[in-house]
């Protein structure tokens, strides 16, 4: 399974339309070849490099399986088309938090990890990425990740 974007590529910068330093919507995304037997996709943004630890940005889930990908700039609610929902970010909000790293030093890597899964998540929409995660156990037959860099100047 691969994961793509037609706005930037794997280990690129990631544009400012999807960052503080622009509009913040979250990026247009789309995956190909998912294993037989998928019937929801789970997909958790985040960046490992922020200041306090892992900070989530983004939590999409129940994505039908017969799905191929997420539009640009995904509403900020947390039940969309039913049954996909969105859950809270590090943030405190519900859907995607743009990147908005401190001012100076390295890119951040902004990782989009989509998950293929043998069966929907039972969760409701606004649950944390430890709930996510925790429903995922023993469920995922695969993953793809995309990764976009990003950072501000000094």
């Amino acid at each position: 399974m691969e994961l793509k974007s037609d706005a930037f590529q794997n280990d690129q910068r990631l544009p400012n339309e999807f960052t503080c330093d622009g509009p913040g919507v979250s990026p247009p995304l789309y995956w190909i070849d998912p294993p037989s037997g998928t019937h929801a996709f789970a997909l958790i943004a985040d960046d490992p490099d922020a200041p306090r630890g892992v900070f989530t940005h983004w939590l999409i889930y129940n994505i039908p399986g017969d799905r191929t990908q997420l539009q640009l700039a995904v509403p900020q609610v947390e039940t969309m088309t039913t049954p996909t929902l969105q859950g809270v970010n590090s943030a405190g909000s519900i859907g995607y938090s743009a990147p908005c790293p401190p001012p100076g030093g390295q890119p951040h890597h902004y990782r989009f990890t989509l998950y293929a899964l043998d069966a929907p998540l039972d969760l409701r929409g606004g649950d944390d990425r430890q709930q996510v995660e925790q429903a995922m156990q023993g469920r995922v037959l695969d993953q793809a990740r995309l990764v976009g860099l990003f950072s501000r100047p000094g």
